[in-house]
């Protein structure tokens, strides 16, 4: 009777396993909620989560507007968003793909 009680619990993992990836693809609450992804428009330390290298998740973004780190935004704003121009003086804008702009040395 043992091997059939081993046999659910790994079936039941499997499954929760595979309901777990299928969740990964489903619309965020965040996305539900009329928010988008927007990267290159946060501060240093207030990204929302991981984007890339040099962010691993909340908070870790190191440079301001770091073209890899986003933050949630109200959706159709990202791309409107008006931050300060570059060192170099060339315009910056929000995007809803990474950037490789403003990333970390």
């Amino acid at each position: 009777m043992s091997k059939k009680i081993a046999a659910t619990s790994s079936l039941a993992l499997a499954a929760a396993v595979a309901a777990a990836l299928t969740t990964a693809s489903v619309t965020t609450p965040a996305e539900a909620a009329g928010k988008e992804k927007c990267y290159g428009v946060s501060l240093a330390g207030q990204n929302d989560c991981a984007a890339g290298p040099g962010t691993t998740c909340a908070g870790t973004s190191t440079v301001d507007y770091q073209g890899n780190a986003w933050t949630l935004v109200p959706a159709g704003t990202c791309a409107t968003m008006e931050l300060p121009a570059a060192a170099d003086g060339s315009k910056r804008a929000g995007s809803l793909e990474p950037l490789k702009r403003d990333l970390p040395s």
